[in-house]
């Protein structure tokens, strides 16, 4: 099994989306969701943007994986489908690709990744859409602007910083922030401990051809 970890520069609650008891990844980091297999964990840093460095902002296991079809037709994943005039919860909702057939083009639904007027942003779609797959997990911890800090020593022992792109490390070698992780915190599995750090700005868009919020 292995752990892949990375940089949370934005956390509106979109990705992952922690919400309606799941917590899901199925958009942005395309190689994360192409190679994360069942039983392996993804684990999202604070960066400096959300001065929030050195603490952890989620941590996933993964527990299903499947297509963007699948898991706009799945009745458990409904309530994931974006509503942009509804409440926090619902604006940033994650499930937001589907198809008329198989061998249609991609559907973006109005939603955080969309353009201001509710058109689809291509640059976001293409990216997204380059890993058809989502992952799913009722095992997780999603603590928000209530981010822990990780003792440095747990880093130190590991051989991590934080940096660009996303590291993995085999269980083994992730075990002492994993065992810090579940002795600590788990009992606070599948909760949502705190609100997104971003949760604020629900209401905007993101565009990835320029790292904007808009």
């Amino acid at each position: 099994m292995r752990t892949y970890i990375y940089v949370v520069d934005r956390d509106f609650g979109f990705a992952p989306n922690p919400f309606h008891g799941f917590c899901t990844l199925a958009t942005c980091k395309p190689v994360i969701r192409r190679c994360a297999q069942i039983g392996d964990w993804v684990i999202g840093m604070g960066g400096s943007r959300l001065n929030a460095s050195g603490r952890c902002i989620f941590a996933i296991r993964v527990e299903e994986c499947m297509t963007f079809d699948d898991y706009w037709s799945d009745f458990r994943f409904l309530s994931k489908r974006p509503i942009r005039n509804g409440s926090r919860k619902m604006m940033v909702g994650d499930n937001i690709y589907h198809r008329l057939a198989a061998d249609a083009p991609w559907q973006q639904e109005d939603s955080h990744h969309s353009l201001p007027d509710g058109r689809p942003n291509l640059h976001n779609m293409e990216k997204d859409t380059q890993t058809n797959r989502v992952l799913i997990s009722r095992q997780f911890l999603y603590f928000g602007a209530a981010a822990p800090t990780v003792p440095s020593e747990i880093f130190a022992t590991m051989g991590y910083k934080n940096g660009r792109s996303h590291r993995v490390f085999l269980d083994s070698d992730a075990g002492p922030l994993l065992n810090w992780l579940e002795s600590n915190y788990g009992r606070q599995f599948g909760l949502v401990v705190g609100d997104p750090f971003d949760f604020d700005l629900s209401s905007k868009r993101y565009s990835g051809e320029n790292n904007n919020i808009i």
